[in-house]
């Protein structure tokens, strides 16, 4: 028996609100990335705080967009919880060994490192981190979008990509961060100063234009074996 066309095909996604999706995109950018930076910059420049103080004060911004998340949409925002986790990583890390310039350096691979774990290990739950990431960027946040890009999970190209975006990513900052801890042991620090971010970048920036271009392969891929399903129906009832 033919598996018919309809429960090969994906759904189309629903239409985006854009007042939404700018409304979303600016607390997102402002409470997770623009207002963390600010606060530790403050802290630790103008008032004298440590590190480790000024990271966990800065964590407050990416709570205080869950709890608007909660407020707003009743669901829990899993991109700010992301953001909160890496910053109490690296809050933790700062904590670890001494403070020279050569320790430093091999904490900021430490973070990443970390980060690169946290993506393996989301393998082995229900849904890998880059599902979350997906959702986050690919749907406004309404109830509509969010069950749309939800429902994607029943199909296995779907799942597919997911669990191999985040395996490429956790992959990715694993080596980065071990080739940027050897490079402090044998770069003078002068010169890793200047190396190490422009390898976060560089990564983050790879990564970046990998996944868009891989997801779209996907989708074209899954609409092509779509059609393809349909067109076999199509001949199968005729």
């Amino acid at each position: 028996m033919s598996t018919p066309a309809a429960q090969v095909a994906r759904p189309e996604p629903p239409k985006r609100s854009g007042a939404a999706t700018a409304l979303g995109w600016i607390l997102t950018i402002g409470l997770n990335v623009v207002a963390p930076i600010i606060t530790y910059n403050l802290l630790t420049e103008d008032h004298g705080w440590s590190e480790f103080s000024a990271l966990l004060l800065s964590s407050a911004w990416p709570v205080l967009d869950s709890v608007i998340s909660l407020a707003w949409r009743r669901k829990l925002d899993e991109f700010a919880v992301v953001t909160l986790v890496f910053l109490v990583i690296t809050a933790v890390v700062s904590l670890v060994g001494a403070h020279s310039a050569r320790a430093l350096l091999i904490k900021d691979s430490g973070v990443t490192g970390l980060f690169g774990l946290l993506c393996l290990g989301t393998l082995l739950a229900p849904r890998p981190l880059m599902f979350y990431f997906g959702r986050k960027f690919a749907t406004d946040g309404t109830p509509e979008s969010t069950a749309w890009w939800n429902g994607l999970w029943q199909y296995e190209g779907f799942r597919t990509t997911m669990n191999r975006m985040t395996l490429v990513w956790g992959v990715a900052y694993v080596i980065e961060a071990i080739v940027r801890v050897v490079l402090a042991f044998t770069l003078p620090t002068k010169t890793m100063v200047v190396v190490s971010p422009i390898m976060i970048y560089a990564v983050l920036g790879a990564l970046g234009v990998w996944t868009a271009m891989y997801g779209k392969r996907s989708q074209a891929e899954g609409e092509r074996r779509a059609a393809e399903a349909e067109a076999a129906e199509a001949a199968a009832t005729t």
